[in-house]
Parts: C-alpha cells; sequence; structure tokens
C-alpha cells in the first residue's frame, strides 16, 4: 500500500516539476520527460554545466560575500517558486546547488526518486546531508517549506565560512551550539551574520515564515562610510580676450619651421646599422690565410665546412665550450699546414708553428666574436649569417686563388 501511495506522490510532484518547465526558471532545472518503463517511473533532467558549491568551497575556500550572496538569493528565489507550487526540495544543499561562470546558481535534484522508501527505512529522508537538514527534517521526515528556509541558510552558512555548520540533531539533543559565521569570518557583515542565525533557528516556529520573508533579511545595504566634501564657493575672474596682432609673413615661416623641426630631428634619431669593417677585415684576413693553408694540403671541402660551422656557431652564440673546440683543432691543423708546408719535422721548428698558430687562431677567435658583437647591434641572426659566411667564404676562396698564383703548376 505505502508503495502505491509513494508512486502517486513521485507522478503528481514529476508532472508539476513539468508543469514549471514549461515556463523555465532560470535557476531551476528543467525537466525533459517523465515516463514508466514497465515498473520502473522515470524523471529525466537537464544537464546543468559547472561545478556545485562543494567544490567551488573545497577549490577557493571561503566565498566572498559579495560573490555567495547573490548565488543564495537567486535560490531563494527558485524555490519560492517551487513552494507556490506545492513542492519542498527538502535537499537545498551545497551538492545540488551549481555555480556557472556567468554568476548564474541553478537548483538541481529535487529528489523526489528518492522518497518512494518505506516509512519504517527512511521517512527521515536520508538523502539530506545531516549538517544541512532542520532535526525535525531527519526525525520526522517534515514537508514544512521553513525546511528548505534552513537547509539554505545552512548552505549559506558553508559558502561564506567555508565549514560544515553544526549538526542540527547535536544541537537539539545534546545542546552543541552554532558558532556564528563571523566568529570564524569576522569581515562577514552583521546583517549577513544575522540572516545565516535566523535562518537556521533550531525550532521551525523561530525561523522566518516564509523564503521571501527571510530573503528580505539579505537584501540589507552594506555599510558604506558616507563622506560629505564641502566644496569652497570662490570666484573666476575670467580674463578679457584681446584681439591678436596680424601674423606677418615673417611669423608664418617661423612656425612652419617650429613643426618641421621634430620631423627632422626624429629623422636623425632613427638607428643608424653600422658595420664593422675593421674587425671583418681581420677576420677575412685570418679566412684567407686559412683557405691558402688548407689548399696547400689539398683539403678544399674544409673550406665549406669551417665555412657552415663557424658562420652559424658565431651567429647561433654556440657556448664556449664549442667555440674552445674549434679553436683548438684550428690550432692543430694551422701547426701541422705550417710545417708541412716547410718541409720541417724538427721539434723547435714545429713548436714554433704551433706557437704562431695559437697566436692566429685566437686572433681570428676573437675577432669573429668582436664582429659578431658588433653586427648583433644592427642587424638580425638571419643577416648576421649571411654576413659572416660570405666573409668567410671570400677569405678563404681568396687564399686559394693566392696559393693558385704562388703555385701556378699545383
Amino acid at each position: 500500500m505505502w508503495r502505491l501511495l509513494y508512486i502517486e506522490r513521485f507522478i503528481i510532484e514529476g508532472q508539476t516539476l513539468a508543469r514549471l518547465s514549461q515556463d523555465p526558471h532560470p535557476h531551476i532545472v528543467g525537466v525533459i520527460e517523465i515516463f514508466q518503463e514497465g515498473n520502473i517511473h522515470c524523471l529525466v533532467m537537464e544537464f546543468v554545466p559547472g561545478e556545485n558549491l562543494f567544490q567551488a568551497v573545497k577549490r577557493r575556500g571561503a566565498l566572498p560575500e559579495a560573490e555567495i550572496v547573490p548565488c543564495i538569493r537567486q535560490i531563494g528565489e527558485a524555490l519560492t517558486v517551487v513552494h507556490q507550487s506545492g513542492l519542498v526540495h527538502r535537499d537545498a544543499h551545497p551538492g545540488n546547488i551549481m555555480l556557472q561562470d556567468n554568476g548564474r546558481a541553478v537548483l538541481i535534484d529535487f529528489g523526489i526518486a528518492k522518497q518512494i522508501i518505506p516509512t519504517t527505512q527512511s521517512s527521515t529522508d536520508k538523502a539530506a546531508h545531516d549538517r544541512f537538514a532542520p532535526y525535525e527534517q531527519r526525525y520526522k521526515g517534515s514537508r514544512d517549506p521553513r525546511v528548505d528556509i534552513y537547509c539554505l541558510a545552512a548552505t549559506l552558512y558553508y559558502g561564506v565560512t567555508g565549514q560544515n555548520p553544526t549538526n542540527s540533531l547535536a544541537r537539539k539533543l545534546e545542546n552543541d551550539p552554532l558558532i556564528p559565521p563571523q566568529q570564524i569570518i569576522p569581515g562577514i557583515s552583521d546583517g549577513l551574520n544575522q540572516a545565516i542565525l535566523n535562518g537556521m533557528a533550531l525550532e521551525p516556529q523561530d525561523r522566518p515564515p516564509s523564503m521571501p520573508a527571510w530573503l528580505a533579511l539579505l537584501s540589507y545595504k552594506p555599510e558604506v562610510p558616507s563622506f560629505e566634501a564641502e566644496v569652497p564657493s570662490f570666484e573666476v575672474e575670467v580674463p578679457k580676450v584681446r584681439t591678436a596682432p596680424p601674423i606677418d609673413k615673417y611669423h608664418t615661416k617661423q612656425v612652419v619651421r617650429s613643426i618641421s623641426k621634430p620631423h627632422r630631428q626624429a629623422t636623425r634619431n632613427k638607428p643608424i646599422r653600422t658595420i664593422p669593417w675593421v674587425w671583418l677585415i681581420i677576420s677575412l684576413l685570418a679566412n684567407v690565410l686559412m683557405g691558402f693553408f688548407l689548399t696547400v694540403i689539398h683539403a678544399p671541402f674544409l673550406v665549406v665546412v669551417w665555412t657552415l660551422i663557424w658562420g652559424w656557431s658565431m651567429n647561433l652564440t654556440w657556448d664556449l665550450a664549442l667555440i674552445w673546440t674549434l679553436t683548438v683543432t684550428l690550432v692543430w691543423a694551422s701547426a701541422v699546414t705550417w710545417a708541412s708546408a716547410l718541409f720541417v719535422t724538427w721539434a723547435s721548428v714545429l713548436g714554433v708553428a704551433w706557437a704562431v698558430s695559437v697566436a692566429w687562431a685566437w686572433g681570428w677567435t676573437w675577432a669573429s666574436i668582436s664582429a659578431l658583437a658588433e653586427l648583433e647591434k644592427s642587424f638580425s641572426k638571419f643577416n648576421i649569417s649571411l654576413i659572416l659566411a660570405g666573409t668567410y667564404s671570400l677569405g678563404f676562396g681568396l687564399g686559394w686563388i693566392v696559393h693558385r698564383l704562388l703555385n701556378p703548376a699545383s
């Protein structure tokens, strides 16, 4: 018998919600369809994106008063419409309040399907969260609209403090006190503190009689100090307008010149690209010498290798370790080249060749680095790579030409 009564109530309340959805309320989840599948009665509701109040507080902590109060007012207005339709939500805890990015709050999960349970098992509506339900709902299964007032006030308590309120049964049976929200967050206004305490009054008769009455307590105006500024009265003397003398040609020319000077000055201030010719010439001569020696040992392919390596390494500013490695390699190559060119195998002469090569390699490296530093002031990396690669290629090419001129038979 009880099952038939609960099913009948489910159908009636589902149809009521469906009628509410015909004129959609912006803060109530819409009902899409109510139907029966065999012995199972179903109610399909809209999907509401966003995060619920539990999730928001867990992520951010206590919410600002100016942010949470408008959301609770929206839910209170939605519950007013629900009460006028003869329904009571009985489950308006933070988990059933969805918050969206545009500041809109939506009441979801009316939970009427949860009521199809025998009175002996769950007339206390165990779906309600213990800390947000009044004791009469948990103890007697009350369907009084003031149940929603308590639940919504407790939800506001949680949102503005970040802490769960005291269990209503513990307050009733064990006299556990309800800590005023202002003691947890001292910055909470007196109006909000009092509205929460009134809505969470332990006995139903001590709460506001209706949802609109409780929402009226949230219509307080923040206490903003008023400042009255005294504006001194004074008279403003308006100077007499005098006729300007006629402008002759000389004055006209002077004005034109004074206006045109900033344009010429701006043109002068335009950065001029400078090319470090001295360092590039030094680098060019070093590359001519290197190209000559590489030709002596018949290694023309190294011309291309050194051109690419040095052009890109200097342009991309490779680390000092790579530059040092290249320098040492050049020292060895040039020392061997000197020895081969002079056909000398004596250690002493080879040592002299080594010393000269070290000095030459360091000079080449320093000239290249100095040229790069100057080029970076005026050119992009791509342009620098072209300039350096061109310098190295020209130097190696001239070295090859010099060798061919000195040794036409080779």
